[in-house]
């Protein structure tokens, strides 16, 4: 049950940030007179669909994508030009045919392709726009909401002994090894570390620095017991522990070892508590994803061979592989699934993972090639410059941008996003990522 709740809560979230991303287009185009004619959720057979002034509205069998078909996308032929008869040249002037069949008698002025520069990029970035929107929406309730987990000072555990760096999570202390300077000290869960070496500790942070270099220091902690401040007197002992990045990962060498430092220990773990982030974190955390998507992107050919690589040649893939709907809906399960997690850490990485797919679906649409939003934009854009540069020049103003041309291209590119979604989401089924 939990699995299919995980994998529900998923497509619900796919479908409805996809409905959004074309209300996104649908929206605009309608305020500035576009005739819109279609508006359908999905792709392939139509399941449902009803007719509400010029646009019909829909829902089809396939839940991997959405459309608005706007009137006129394609302005007509430049006059006097000579067009060509070859596959490409055929496929574009087909492309037109089918554009201006669409324009009603009397309507000319309504076809997308009429509207100024401004407003067909405002309407192509419509959709992408309503991604970023509601990855906002969902981080805000995740962060300011409901808050995200923080380490305090109040000790959760102590183990009895020191365990190596490479010992699993489930080892078992013998006889021989020594046992950890907080139980010696007589630490118990519960106490929460008001000073140590003197000095006040208002995090657990600042207090793992403080242990970090007292390794071998005899040094006294106070700390609050049942409403009473008690001292006692503790030694950190010296071990190997993982460097940690600036990034928060661990450090590992060129052979993918974890780098070791000396570091001072005492055997303490803290307790959690979720802390309600100011609103201010939202947009830097947005900017992170946003960044983080667009280096994905910029990397995405050889990620896609890493895919290919794990896939089809045995080999572990990588955690930071890119997935599929598919490979969502797998971590949506694991993470419904697994005992440990709570319900309200359920919901936060239910919410978290559908911001970071509308982050995804809002910078891979900017992707400038058809049939993207972003090919549309750029290819309005070019327009604009056109008649820009034709402005300073002092010279007629130019007919609309051909943008038809690039129909081939956008067909190209068609093949080559259902070549990647395949194999993402045989990825996804045959070698999937899973948490840890």
């Amino acid at each position: 049950m939990t699995a299919v709740i995980g994998i529900l809560v998923v497509l619900v979230g796919i479908l409805v940030s996809i409905a959004l991303h074309e209300v996104g287009h649908m929206v605009p185009a309608k305020r500035f007179g576009v005739r819109v004619s279609h508006y359908f959720v999905g792709f392939g057979p139509t399941l449902w669909s009803r007719t509400r002034g010029e646009t019909e509205y829909g829902l089809k069998a396939i839940p991997l994508g959405g459309y608005v078909r706007l009137v006129g996308m394609y302005p007509p032929a430049p006059a006097g030009k000579k067009q060509s008869n070859g596959f490409f040249g055929r496929m574009v002037q087909d492309a037109r045919e089918m554009s201006a069949e669409e324009i009603l008698p009397g309507q000319e002025p309504r076809a997308f392709y009429n509207l100024s520069v401004p407003k067909k990029v405002v309407v192509m970035f419509g959709g992408p726009f309503m991604n970023l929107v509601i990855a906002f929406v969902l981080m805000t309730v995740v962060l300011v909401g409901i808050g995200s987990p923080q380490a305090t000072t109040t000790v959760a555990t102590v183990p009895a002994c020191v365990t190596p760096a490479s010992a699993p999570a489930d080892y078992e202390c013998t006889a021989s090894d020594p046992a950890t300077p907080a139980a010696e000290a007589g630490i118990e869960p519960g106490d929460t570390v008001v000073s140590f070496d003197g000095e006040p500790v208002t995090s657990w942070d600042s207090l793992v620095g403080k242990i970090t270099g007292a390794a071998g220091q005899t040094v006294p902690v106070v700390v609050e017991r049942a409403g009473e401040q008690v001292t006692l007197e503790i030694t950190p002992t010296e071990v190997d522990r993982p460097v940690v990045g600036d990034d928060g990962q661990y450090v590992t060498d060129d052979d993918g070892e974890l780098v070791l430092k000396p570091a001072g220990y005492v055997g303490i773990a803290p307790t959690q508590e979720r802390v309600s982030e100011p609103l201010s974190a939202v947009p830097e955390a947005i900017w992170a994803q946003v960044s983080g998507t667009a280096e994905v992107i910029v990397a995405l050919p050889a990620k896609l061979v890493d895919v290919v690589q794990s896939t089809f040649g045995g080999e572990e893939r990588d955690p930071a592989s890119v997935m599929g709907p598919v490979g969502v809906g797998r971590i949506a399960v694991d993470v419904v699934g697994a005992d440990q997690v709570d319900v309200v850490d359920r919901v936060a990485v239910m919410l978290s993972l559908l911001a970071s797919l509308n982050i995804a679906l809002f910078a891979f649409n900017l992707i400038p090639l058809p049939p993207l939003d972003g090919g549309h934009i750029a290819g309005a854009l070019y327009e604009g410059a056109k008649r820009q540069v034709a402005k300073v020049r002092g010279r007629p103003r130019p007919a609309h941008a051909d943008v038809a041309k690039l129909v081939p291209l956008g067909l190209a590119m068609w093949v080559v996003l259902l070549g990647m979604g395949v194999l993402l989401i045989y990825a996804d089924i045959v070698n999937p990522i899973r948490l840890t």
